[in-house]
């Protein structure tokens, strides 16, 4: 049998790292004093290929890292090339031939650490042919419910026009693509003709030469908003205690819903803090006074960002 002096100290220990677990949850924690370690590029590198990898360990409690690099060094940098919050531990970005010096912070939502020692590396010219241009937006996987697409990617150094292909089939029949031009710029609006998954892909070119491919990004445009939720309770005109649970059926296609706590108007929000968007089905209503008729209706979103038409609107009292 564990002694009691034993007994105590093993809670005691438990107590005291439980209640570290908890605080942390509520007091975000300091970073100012802990470290960046670099990982690549080494110090001193060099690269035929403009594509720079970035790479890094995380430190925890960061919420992001602020990545700056400058050609041609920070002792006497004659422009600032890039100056970017990023989110996790690795970042990539094509950059033109040249000397660079890059270092990085960590940063939180109230503190940051000092930035790590700066390392330098080179970019080499080399020809176009062993390069790929970067893709911005829309991201890989994108939802979306505008028939406009505003599609961007990076420049490449050296390119005099990029082309741009866009299609439905991955690209198995090159002749028969939805849209394949030869663009100057590094960006296009362009509305698509109906609502389907597409594939896109953007290549950059000179009089000489074509560089790689990018990689095959993927995006979904679907203008079809998500059916009419249907409300569960509490019963229209039904007197409830407080907190008030309000549930609804969940609509296949939703991701979210947006509900909708009205004054006894049925028109004014009850509050600043509403309509409100939650992520399930069921939401727990604290205001209210004796005797006061609330209204509230919810409307469901898919992961396009489509809103369907919301419920039908019911009010409660609280007695």
């Amino acid at each position: 049998m564990m002694k009691r002096p034993a007994f105590i100290a093993l809670f005691l220990l438990f107590f005291t790292s439980l209640l570290a677990v908890s605080c942390k949850e509520f007091i975000e924690p300091s970073i100012e004093n802990k470290k960046v370690y670099l990982k690549a590029p080494s110090d001193g590198f060099q690269s035929k290929l403009y594509k720079i990898s970035f790479w890094w360990d995380e430190v925890e409690d960061a919420l992001g890292y602020r990545l700056q690099v400058v050609s041609p060094g920070f002792a006497a940098p004659d422009r600032l090339v890039l100056d970017t919050l990023v989110s996790g531990n690795k970042f990539s970005v094509n950059l033109d031939p040249g000397k660079y010096e890059w270092h990085l912070r960590a940063e939180n939502g109230s503190t940051v650490t000092a930035y790590s020692g700066a390392r330098s590396f080179e970019v080499l010219q080399s020809s176009i042919k062993q390069q790929a241009v970067e893709l911005n937006a829309p991201a890989d996987q994108a939802q979306i419910n505008n028939a406009q697409v505003n599609l961007r990617w990076g420049t490449l150094y050296g390119a005099a026009r990029y082309r741009l292909q866009i299609d439905t089939n991955n690209f198995i029949n090159e002749s028969s693509v939805v849209y394949n031009e030869a663009l100057p710029g590094n960006e296009l609006a362009l509305a698509l003709p109906k609502d389907q998954s597409y594939q896109w892909r953007v290549q950059a070119e000179n009089d000489t030469a074509q560089s790689r491919w990018s990689v095959v990004n993927h995006f979904t445009l679907d203008r079809l908003p998500p059916g009419r939720v249907k409300a569960l309770e509490p019963a229209d005109n039904q007197t409830v205690n407080k907190p008030v649970h309000l549930r609804w059926e969940n609509v296949a296609s939703a991701v979210r819903y947006r509900l909708y706590l009205l004054k006894s108007d049925s028109v004014t929000s009850y509050s600043k803090n509403f309509p409100v968007i939650v992520n399930e089905n069921t939401y727990d209503f604290q205001s209210g006074t004796g005797g006061e008729r609330i209204y509230w209706k919810v409307a469901a979103i898919d992961a396009a960002g489509n809103a369907g038409t919301a419920s039908a609107t019911r009010s409660f009292i609280i007695p």
